[in-house]
C-alpha cells in the first residue's frame, strides 16, 4: 500500500513537470487596435475630401517677379496670413525660390505610432514553477509528503468595481455652411460702380476681370460684403487697389484707384463705398474689377447684373 502510495506521488510530480515546461500559449490579440486604426484615418480622409475640389497647391516656390502680396491673390488668400503662417516678419523681404506654405500641416503624424503601439502583458500572468524529477528516494518522499500536507494559502479578496460605461467619442460632421459650394450660394452680387463696359474678361487676352469707364472721383462700392484684406498699390499693374475677402472661396479686386477709402482688416457691406475712381496705373480713367474663385480669375459676367449698368 505504502509502496503504491510513493508511486501515485511521483506520477503526479512527473505529469505536473511536463506541463509546466511546454511553454506554449495562446497568442494575445490586440483588438482594439482595428478601431484605432479605422478611427485614426476618419480624419485624414474628410479633410482630404474637402480639398480635392481645390486646385492649389501645399507649397508654392517663389518665381521671379513675385511678391508676397501677388501670391496670396493668386492663390486666394489674405497675405497677412501666408505671412503668419510662413514666419514672415516683413512682407517685403521674400526670396527666389523659397517655399511659401499655402496651407497649414496636418497633425496626423501620431496616428500610425498610436495604431502599431504594442501593449504590455498582463501582470496578472505568472509563470509557475517547474517541477524537478527526482529519483525515488526517502528523502524525496518526504519532501514531497511535506508540500502537499502545507496550508494552501487563502486566495486575496479582490473588491468588486463597477466600471461605467464611458461615451463614445464621435466623428465631427462638416457643416454644409463651411464647404464652398454652400459659399458659392450664400453672396449676393452687385455693381461696384456705374459706367460703361469697355473691357470684358477673356482667357486668350488674359483679361482677368472687366474694365469700367468712369469720371474722376466717381464712387467704388464694395460688390458684396467680406472684409478687405489688401489696400495699396503693391501690385504691379493694378494701381492703388482694394482686395475684399468675402468667404473661404471668393475674392474680389478694385484696381486704378484715385483714392481708398478703407483699410487692411476692416469688415464693409454691401454697396459700402470703398474707394473713389481713377486712373493710377491705367491709361485711363475706370475702374478694373476682378472676382476669383480659389484665386483663379473668373467671369465677373456671371455674377454682376451687366445690362443694368
Amino acid at each position: 500500500m505504502k509502496q503504491s502510495r510513493i508511486c501515485a506521488l511521483l506520477f503526479i510530480a512527473t505529469v505536473l513537470g511536463g506541463c509546466s515546461s511546454s511553454g506554449h500559449r495562446a497568442p494575445i490579440v490586440e483588438r482594439g487596435d482595428a478601431g484605432k486604426k479605422s478611427a485614426a484615418s476618419v480624419e485624414p480622409t474628410q479633410k482630404k475630401s474637402t480639398r480635392e475640389k481645390d486646385w492649389r497647391p501645399e507649397v508654392h516656390v517663389v518665381q521671379k517677379g513675385d511678391t508676397l502680396y501677388s501670391i496670396a491673390f493668386n492663390y486666394g488668400f489674405a497675405y497677412r496670413e501666408l505671412a503668419e503662417l510662413n514666419a514672415i516678419k516683413d512682407p517685403s523681404m521674400i526670396s527666389i525660390g523659397q517655399e511659401i506654405r499655402l496651407f497649414p500641416g496636418r497633425s496626423n503624424t501620431g496616428s500610425s505610432s498610436a495604431a502599431t503601439e504594442t501593449k504590455p502583458a498582463d501582470p496578472s500572468i505568472k509563470e509557475q514553477p517547474k517541477l524537478v524529477k527526482y529519483p525515488y528516494s526517502e528523502a524525496a518522499l518526504a519532501q514531497i509528503v511535506k508540500v502537499q500536507e502545507a496550508p494552501k494559502p487563502r486566495p486575496a479578496v479582490v473588491a468588486k468595481v463597477e466600471s461605467k460605461p464611458q461615451p463614445v467619442a464621435t466623428t465631427p460632421v462638416v457643416a454644409a455652411a463651411d464647404t464652398d459650394d454652400s459659399e458659392e450660394a450664400e453672396l449676393v452680387w452687385s455693381m461696384p460702380t456705374q459706367g460703361k463696359l469697355i473691357a470684358g474678361f477673356s482667357e486668350s487676352a488674359n483679361r482677368k476681370g472687366i474694365d469700367i469707364s468712369g469720371k474722376l472721383g466717381q464712387p467704388v462700392v464694395a460688390s458684396a460684403p467680406g472684409k478687405v484684406v489688401y489696400s495699396g498699390s503693391g501690385l504691379r499693374g493694378y494701381g492703388k487697389l482694394v482686395i475684399i475677402k468675402h468667404n473661404k472661396t471668393y475674392l474680389s479686386a478694385y484696381a486704378h484707384n484715385d483714392q481708398v477709402l478703407v483699410k487692411e482688416g476692416q469688415s464693409v457691406t454691401r454697396g459700402q463705398k470703398i474707394a473713389v475712381m481713377g486712373n493710377t496705373d491705367a491709361e485711363q480713367v475706370k475702374l478694373h474689377f476682378e472676382v476669383r474663385r480659389l484665386g483663379k480669375p473668373v467671369d465677373p459676367a456671371k455674377y454682376l447684373p451687366l445690362g443694368k449698368s
